[in-house]
């Protein structure tokens, strides 16, 4: 269950050799409907997107944004349930060959059984698991499991962290925290060699250009989650979401 893991490795690093930051593209599982996201994330891929996120919808999502909280609303009044997110993540993967993650908040996971997510999401061919309020100090049931199922495990560091572990995730506003971002992204590549991606609520090329130019990975998630929201009907999201993929993917080789 090793491949996936690698294959996401393999993607960073490939993007690191071309001298650009690679697109992680985010959207909950379930938005705006289990069938309608899938459609959504294989057009991010297509439009440029290297590496996908696949949310776990939460009822109380308190480190995400408005706009991502109004999708995990959605899904979860059309009823997704932990099975689907799966689904969304082996359909994915198995339509595109991209590194699908999955984020999630901590309860889930320990209510749903660790050992049992763990191979659950192995199984659907997700790469690992993004747990943004699991502190690393708590995670040693979650990292055996992960482990023993060939999973990443990737942490998220605020701007308010003062010591950085082995992680991958930054989380922020884009608007006040710019040059703090870079900052914790420098000061974590000197606890750890594994990538550093960066979400700061980038929506345009020139803004994941910026990124781009300090991170190993630019994080987008709101951007897609508002096309989608904004658009009159599914198949205007779809060319929505493909479109911004391709504006972003442009932006993260424009570091070079």
């Amino acid at each position: 269950m090793s491949g996936n893991i690698e294959l996401l490795s393999q993607v960073l690093a490939t993007a690191k050799t071309e001298g650009r930051a690679a697109l992680v593209g985010y959207l909950p599982a379930g938005f705006p409907t289990v069938d309608g996201g899938v459609r959504a994330i294989r057009a991010m891929v297509e439009g440029g997107c290297d590496i996908i996120e696949v949310g776990l919808p939460h009822s109380d999502p308190v480190l995400d944004g408005p706009v991502i909280q109004t999708a995990d609303d959605i899904a979860l009044r059309g009823g997704v349930k932990i099975s689907d997110v799966m689904d969304t993540i082996r359909e994915v993967h198995t339509a595109t060959g991209a590194p699908v993650l999955c984020m999630t908040y901590w309860n889930p996971v320990d209510r749903y059984g660790v050992e049992r997510f763990a191979a659950d999401l192995a199984a659907a061919g997700g790469a690992g698991c993004i747990l943004p309020d699991l502190p690393v100090e708590e995670s040693e049931v979650w990292r055996k499991a992960a482990e023993l199922h060939g999973l990443a495990t990737v942490f998220v560091v605020a701007p308010s962290s003062r010591d950085a572990a082995s992680l991958m995730g930054v989380t922020g506003t884009r608007e006040s925290v710019g040059r703090q971002a870079q900052d914790l992204v420098e000061r974590t590549r000197t606890t750890t060699e594994l990538p550093v991606c960066v979400g700061l609520g980038v929506s345009n090329p020139e803004q994941a250009a910026e990124v781009a130019g300090f991170a190993d990975g630019v994080i987008v998630g709101s951007a897609f989650v508002k096309r989608l929201l904004d658009a009159p009907d599914l198949e205007s999201g779809l060319t929505a979401v493909s479109a911004l993929a391709g504006d972003l993917a442009k932006g993260v080789r424009k570091r070079a």
